[in-house]
């Protein structure tokens, strides 16, 4: 058995794993503290995505800390298969709803500038949601590679 940083079951894993949950959950307080996300369908994408990304991680966290305290081998191709196949589809979908979001906050920002006709809109918290979106993204992405990475040593 290889010892990956950042596979499930190991300290390194937890850590990413609540990692991805302070982000996920401080982007998802930016983007609803600020007025009138939910009219846009990027931005409602991205919150629904940030949510989905929280309650997987958190289930992933928890599931390590359980491993780690009764000292429970997580490390079956079985459950590597399932951990990594959904990782990769949260990935993607959060790399999907960063770059509208992002698209969208661009737009807005400098192309027809509606930030400066319409002060109310909290552009400043969407550019920040979506910086910190692409964080938690990057978090996903590395957890769900050490998976990969471990479940392929096992063939």
């Amino acid at each position: 058995m290889k010892r990956v940083v950042g596979s499930p079951g190991t300290w390194s894993g937890m850590v990413l794993r609540l990692s991805q949950c302070v982000f996920a959950s401080a982007s998802t307080f930016a983007m609803v503290s600020g007025f009138g996300y939910s009219n846009y369908s990027a931005f409602f994408y991205l919150n629904v995505s940030l949510i989905l990304q929280l309650m997987w991680s958190l289930f992933l966290a928890c599931k390590d800390i359980f491993a780690l305290r009764n000292k429970k081998d997580l490390h079956t191709a079985d459950n590597l298969l399932f951990i990594v196949l959904i990782d990769f589809a949260v990935a993607i979908f959060m790399f999907s709803a960063a770059c509208a979001s992002a698209s969208l906050t661009v737009f807005f920002m400098w192309d027809v500038h509606l930030c400066k006709a319409y002060s109310r809109l909290a552009c400043r918290h969407f550019g920040l949601s979506v910086a910190l979106a692409f964080i938690t993204w990057f978090l996903q992405a590395a957890s769900s590679f050490s998976g990969f990475w471990l479940l392929v040593s096992f063939f």
